[in-house]
C-alpha cells in the first residue's frame, strides 16, 4: 500500500524481473557461452530448503537427486531445467526443484544434459532418454514416474516422450511443462502480441537460441525439435503452465489444444500478469507458491504419493 507523498511501490513481479535484467545487463557480443552459464547459475542457485542432495551419474549423465524427508523410493520425477539450450544446469534449478520435491513429497531426480554450442541436436535428448532409461533400470516403473520441465526443459519432457513412443518403449505415466517451448520456429501470434509486455523474451533472441541448439543442420519443424509439429496421440496427462505477459504464450496454448484434439488429457493453466518460467521467483511472487502447490496436486493425482500417506 503506497501513502501521499510516497514513491509507487514495486510489484512483486517487477522485482522478479529484475532479477533477470540484473544479468543481462552484464552481458554482450563478447560475453563467452562459459561466462553467461556462470552468472544464471550464481544468480539462481542458492537454496536454504531442507531436502537432501546427492549427486549421481545417471546413464552416464551427470545429475543430483534432490530428495525431501519421507520421500518414497519409488516413485520419482525426471526434471529436465530450462536456459534454451545455452544455459542454466540443475544448479540454477536447485530452488525450484528443492520446492516441487517438498510440496510434491516426492524426489526429484534433475540432469545436467549437453547443452548447445558444443553439443547440438539431438545431444540433450539422448541424454534425457539414457536418464530416463536409468531410472528404469534402476527398478523404477513407468507409473510412477513423472516427467517435468520448464521453458526448453519442457521441450525435452515431451521429445523424450514421443521417442519412446516411437519405439515402442513405456512412457512416464504423466508430465509437468511449464512454460515449454514447443515451436523453434516461433510462429505463435503471441511472439507479436505479447511483445511489450515480455520484458526478457523476444522473437529474434528465440531465433537464435534455436539456430544455436540446431547448428543449421536439423529441421525447426521436426516433431522432436519442435513437439508442436507432432502428433501427440497416446502422450499421459499434461500439465501446462504459462505466464499471460510471455511471447511463448502461444506455444502453450496452441500445444494443448492439439493435445485435446489427439485425446491428450490436458490441463492448461494461464497465469495472469505472469512471466517466463514465474515458478523460480518464490522469493518474490506469491504466484510462484500457487503454481508449484497445484504441481503438487497434480502429481499427487498420478503418484499418489499424500494419498497412501493419508491411508497409511
Amino acid at each position: 500500500m503506497t501513502r501521499a507523498g510516497d514513491d509507487i511501490a514495486t510489484a512483486p513481479i517487477d522485482l522478479a524481473i529484475a532479477r533477470i535484467r540484473a544479468v543481462y545487463r552484464n552481458w554482450n557480443r563478447d560475453t563467452t557461452v562459459a561466462r553467461m552459464r556462470s552468472d544464471w547459475d550464481a544468480a539462481f542457485g542458492g537454496s536454504t530448503a531442507p531436502v537432501k542432495y546427492e549427486r549421481v551419474s545417471a546413464g552416464g549423465v551427470d545429475g543430483e537427486w534432490i530428495i525431501p524427508a519421507d520421500a518414497p523410493e519409488d516413485k520419482a520425477i525426471l526434471y529436465f531445467h530450462g536456459g534454451g539450450f545455452r544455459i542454466g544446469s540443475v544448479a540454477s534449478h536447485r530452488e525450484l526443484l528443492a520446492q516441487i520435491a517438498l510440496a510434491g513429497g516426492c524426489r526429484v531426480l534433475a540432469i545436467n544434459y549437453r547443452l548447445a554450442p558444443e553439443h547440438r541436436f539431438p545431444a540433450a535428448l539422448d541424454d534425457a532418454l539414457a536418464a530416463y532409461g536409468w531410472m528404469l533400470d534402476q527398478g523404477l516403473k513407468p507409473d510412477s514416474v513423472v516427467f517435468a520441465g520448464d521453458s526448453a526443459g519442457g521441450n525435452l519432457v515431451l521429445a523424450a516422450m514421443l521417442a519412446l513412443r516411437e519405439r515402442g518403449l513405456p512412457l512416464p505415466v504423466s508430465a509437468v511443462l511449464m512454460s515449454p517451448w514447443t515451436d523453434l520456429a516461433a510462429t505463435g501470434a503471441s511472439y507479436v502480441s505479447r511483445a511489450e509486455a515480455d520484458p526478457i523474451h523476444q522473437r529474434p533472441m528465440i531465433l537464435a537460441l534455436a539456430k544455436n541448439y540446431l547448428g543449421g543442420q536439423a529441421d525447426p519443424c521436426d516433431p522432436l525439435v519442435s513437439p508442436l509439429y507432432a502428433d501427440l496421440k497416446g502422450l499421459p496427462p499434461l500439465l501446462i503452465q504459462v505466464g499471460d505477459r510471455e511471447t511463448v504464450l502461444d506455444d502453450s496454448v496452441m500445444l494443448a489444444d492439439l493435445a485435446r484434439a489427439a485425446g491428450v488429457d490436458v490441463h492448461l493453466e494461464v497465469w495472469d500478469g505472469m512471466i517466463h518460467v514465474f515458478q523460480m521467483f518464490g522469493a518474490e511472487l506469491p504466484e510462484a507458491h500457487r503454481a508449484i502447490a497445484s504441481i503438487a496436486g497434480f502429481l499427487n493425482l498420478h503418484l499418489h504419493i499424500k494419498t497412501e500417506r493419508a491411508s497409511s
